[in-house]
């Protein structure tokens, strides 16, 4: 199972990676992985839900993931994706200069009371540390211990309706460019990930805050799924019934370009 594991999580690593990357670059024979409707784009999707479901038949929706000892922690985080919003988004550069005290994380959509936490909040509230293996698509992985609030607890206080299906995470960083003007980063789950005992909102980052270069001040940690699945600078948490209103509606910045939706590992 382990070996079956590696190697789907290599197969998506360099399949999702390759092609997002040739898209990004503007060869048009991947032109069908940003156009709804395209039969080859249809058939990698299929694909994608069977992955999903079989995952799901075979991992239990409570099991958890791998957790390390303190003496596995053998190096800082390692960055990735965007590292600093503040070079072009000037609402989080003003959070940042003012320590994040204007800073709120709102719970908004499907619920049945929409919420709003401050980040002194967040961090009054009951915790839960974790040290936890990051895996990125790229190939290499970090050990670390994150620390936050289960966002169990932040969905069970805002009430999901009975229509929700999905979280989205909306981001403050922007990705892309060149002939494209940059798009707000997010990201999404299913409610079973979202409940999932090990997925926090995290402010914490081994022994202190969670830097910039990591997603301060809230990262949502999502520990059985790879790396991109870990949104950065999370401000708004929102239960929606489908993503069809979002990107491409592929449930994620990078899935809207290629990538696995679960990302599952």
């Amino acid at each position: 199972m382990a070996d079956l594991i590696l190697n789907r999580r290599r197969l998506i690593g360099l399949s999702a990676a390759g092609a997002s990357s040739l898209l990004l670059a503007g060869c048009n024979q991947f032109d069908f992985l940003a156009r709804r409707n395209d039969p080859v784009r249809d058939f990698l999707e299929r694909a994608n839900q069977l992955t999903y479901s079989a995952q799901r038949a075979l991992v239990g929706d409570q099991v958890l993931a791998r957790e390390f000892a303190e003496s596995e922690i053998r190096q800082g985080q390692r960055p990735n994706g965007s590292t600093d919003p503040r070079q072009n988004v000037e609402e989080y550069r003003a959070l940042v200069e003012s320590g994040f005290a204007g800073y709120r994380l709102r719970v908004t959509g499907l619920v049945e009371t929409e919420k709003s936490y401050t980040l002194a909040e967040l961090m009054n509230m009951p915790s839960r540390s974790q040290i936890t293996r990051h895996d990125c698509v790229e190939g290499w992985s970090c050990i670390a211990r994150w620390t936050g609030v289960p966002l169990a607890r932040l969905l069970d206080e805002a009430g999901v309706k009975p229509a929700a299906k999905f979280v989205v995470y909306h981001c403050y960083d922007r990705l892309g460019g060149g002939l494209s003007a940059p798009e707000a980063y997010y990201e999404s789950s299913d409610l079973i990930d979202a409940f999932h005992p090990q997925t926090i909102c995290a402010y914490g980052l081994n022994t202190g805050p969670l830097p910039v270069e990591n997603g301060a001040p809230v990262r949502i940690r999502i520990e059985r799924a790879l790396g991109y699945k870990q949104p950065k600078y999370v401000h708004t948490i929102e239960l929606v019934e489908s993503f069809a209103q979002y990107g491409l509606g592929q449930g994620g910045y990078w899935e809207d370009h290629g990538y696995d939706w679960y990302g599952g590992i």
